[in-house]
């Protein structure tokens, strides 16, 4: 009988006390995930179909409790009162018409990513993998085209070294391509940096679109205008991040640096008229990291996270005008998107 080297016997009793140690932590965090679960207090809740068939904001639902994560609706006129939820989990939602787009991570042994396009009863239609952490997704106003941005490395456009991936799908999950692949035009010259990464894109049509567009080795961040058709990307102005088309067409909203807080980028939201060219900045909304949606042309919405209550977030509403205060429209929600 081999006898077992002494080496080899600590490693074993290390590897065992690790492993047990974990399994322990473990127990402990669903236990005490559990305790919070349960001891959350009870969501207002209302039939879905009541509130789908009338103008209404749906949104992923961050309020503690059994319903954390799940889909959720609310009436446009009372986005404030009892929300409906769906049977659906999502990371970022969004919807155009008959289509929903769900972004989620699905935990495990080996966590993975996926995108899942629905139909109008939350049902699924077609679904495809994500390479990494869920970030943006947006529809086409026919819910005909879906965006999809994830990390590849990193997990927020805060940390140094960020890598996304961003793809455009046809609604039956056919693939138009990564947007890293199409040519990328920078004040007029054609730009092939290494490094280059493409994310938050809002659709105009069924060929045109605006996304941002980065390079870490030059410092810049750009505003672009890209055509599916000819798989190309436009630089039309710097410092402009996650854009979102407003309902009428005539501007565009996006997140823009105005200080640098510990090395980190500190965002407002800013929005530019198409027609003239001018960027109005809302200071007010300091502290977003967020693709802002529309409530109507004159009104952007946009989700911050809780300083006191990790997990939790609530969707702000905003004018568009310099001296407007945001207020928040619905508590215990992210990832908003109107329909009606």
């Amino acid at each position: 009988m081999r006898r077992v080297q002494p080496r080899v016997a600590i490693l074993v009793a290390v590897t065992v006390v690790v492993l047990v140690g974990v399994g322990a932590y473990a127990v402990s965090a669903w236990r005490a995930n559990r305790a919070a679960i349960d001891s959350a207090p009870p969501v207002a809740s209302t039939a879905l179909d009541a509130v789908l068939a009338a103008p209404h904001i749906v949104f992923r639902s961050t309020l503690p409790g059994n319903e954390y994560g799940l889909v959720a609706a609310v009436p446009l006129d009372d986005p404030d009162g009892a929300r409906a939820f769906t049977d659906v989990a999502c990371d970022r939602v969004d919807v155009a018409g008959p289509v929903a787009s769900c972004l989620r991570t699905i935990a495990g042994i080996a966590t993975r990513w996926e995108a899942e396009v629905l139909d109008s009863d939350w049902r699924p239609v077609e679904t495809w993998g994500l390479p990494g952490i869920p970030s943006r997704t947006r529809l086409s106003d026919d819910g005909g085209l879906v965006a999809t941005t994830s990390f590849v490395t990193g997990h927020s456009y805060a940390t140094v070294g960020f890598s996304t991936l961003t793809e455009v799908h046809r609604a039956d999950g056919t693939s138009l391509g990564n947007l890293e692949d199409f040519a990328l035009t920078v004040d007029g010259a054609p730009f092939t940096a290494a490094d280059r990464n493409i994310w938050g894109v809002t659709f105009v049509d069924d060929d045109a679109f605006y996304a941002t567009a980065a390079s870490q080795s030059v410092g810049r961040t750009w505003l672009v205008l890209g055509s599916l058709e000819d798989r190309t990307l436009t630089s039309l102005r710097d410092d402009a991040e996650c854009p979102s088309i407003s309902p009428d067409g005539t501007q565009v909203a996006y997140k823009k640096v105005v200080d640098t807080v510990g090395g980190q980028p500190v965002w407002s939201l800013a929005v530019l008229d198409l027609a003239d060219g001018t960027e109005t900045l809302l200071p007010a909304t300091r502290g977003v990291d967020d693709q802002a949606a529309w409530l109507d042309d004159d009104t952007l919405l946009y989700g911050l996270s809780r300083a006191d209550e990790p997990g939790t977030t609530d969707v702000w509403a905003v004018d568009t005008t310099p001296d407007a205060t945001p207020a928040v429209l619905i508590p215990g929600a992210w990832s908003p998107a109107v329909e009606g």
